[in-house]
């Protein structure tokens, strides 16, 4: 069932089907007329014409009122229904070319009864579309696509199975056949299909922005912090930071007796370990990821921002998820993109 909630009809709806039906069923019954007329005519007994018309036009409202009902209760029609909807007129059509006298008249008598099925068909037609538009359900096209899937499903296992390598084959072919029909005029499993396209690219362009407006950040011994912006100077160019020398500056000043200065040994600031993919994980309080097996959301987080901070400039989002996969870490694109997202969301918040 859909999770679609039931519309109703607006009055406006309701007055144009109501017009729309009216001339269906007009129309039939003018046919039902004209075949009683025809086969007076011939036979000069009412009682025969009545049973013509009975037989033809008559079974073929009939059928018309099962289907109608049936769509209208949200059912599918047997197969013998949808049949008959076409047989009899042709039956009634035959007839009428059978005991005509003339090829002028058995044209008109196998035509005449073609308006009743017609009109079958179109007041079938029109209940059906009533009933998806205010349910959400088709349940003929699901008929439908259950009895390919179930074919699909029989030729694939034979496909596979059978011991005929030429029934195979055959099974083969006829699979890639019914594949084409699957979800064939299925309104529904289209809409669904955008549905899920559309929150793949809600994720994608989510993903794409966190990573375009996060902001710069470096490794520390406690996690990821923010990097503070450097202040510009004023009058520096792009390569340096030495301002413009200015005419205070260029004044001559008197020399002083200077000491020689004993040679100063640089000061070498220790190098900063790299935070190891296991304290990451400790400090987030989740098992250390380990390569091969299934991760949960928050050990992937864990995997990306070790992964993002193993280089100088932190890496972006495609370089990330090519170590990702280079490394051996088990984790499906939609997933990954989710947890790139969640890290960079962090990293705005200073989290």
């Amino acid at each position: 069932m859909s999770g679609t909630p039931e519309r109703s009809l607006s009055r406006g709806q309701t007055i144009v089907l109501a017009a729309a039906a009216v001339p269906m069923v007009a129309f039939g019954g003018l046919g039902a007329v004209g075949t009683y007329s025809n086969i007076t005519s011939v036979f000069h007994r009412s009682a025969t014409a009545l049973g013509v018309v009975a037989a033809g036009e008559g079974a073929t409202l009939v059928l018309a009122l099962v289907l109608v009902g049936l769509t209208m209760l949200g059912q599918s029609a047997p197969a013998a229904v949808r049949i008959g909807l076409w047989t009899l007129p042709a039956v009634a059509s035959l007839t009428g070319a059978a005991v005509a006298q003339s090829t002028t008249e058995a044209v008109v008598f196998a035509v005449t009864p073609m308006a009743m099925c017609v009109s079958a068909e179109g007041m079938g037609l029109l209940a059906r579309r009533i009933v998806v538009y205010r349910t959400g359900v088709d349940a003929e096209a699901q008929r439908r696509n259950a009895a390919v899937m179930q074919r699909l499903a029989y030729h694939r296992a034979r496909a596979a199975n059978h011991p005929d390598e030429k029934a195979r084959n055959g099974s083969e072919l006829e699979s890639w056949k019914l594949a084409k029909k699957v979800g064939a005029g299925d309104a529904l499993l289209g809409a669904n299909l955008v549905d899920v396209q559309r929150g793949r690219l809600t994720d994608g362009a989510d993903a794409a922005l966190a990573g375009m407006f996060a902001l710069p950040v470096t490794p520390s011994a406690h996690g990821v912090t923010d990097a503070p912006t450097p202040l510009a100077v004023e009058g520096a160019d792009e390569e340096g930071v030495t301002p413009p020398v200015t005419e205070e500056d260029t004044q001559v000043t008197p020399e002083i007796e200077t000491v020689p200065s004993q040679p100063v040994t640089p000061v070498t600031p220790p190098s900063e370990t790299p935070v190891t993919l296991e304290e990451i994980a400790a400090v987030a309080g989740v098992p250390t990821p380990v390569v091969g097996e299934p991760l949960s959301d928050e050990q992937l987080v864990v995997v990306l921002r070790h992964l993002r901070y193993t280089d100088d400039p932190p890496l972006s989002y495609r370089q990330a998820v090519a170590a990702f996969r280079e490394a051996g870490f088990v984790g499906g694109e939609q997933r990954v993109r989710r947890a790139w997202g969640s890290l960079m969301s962090h990293e705005e918040s200073g989290a």
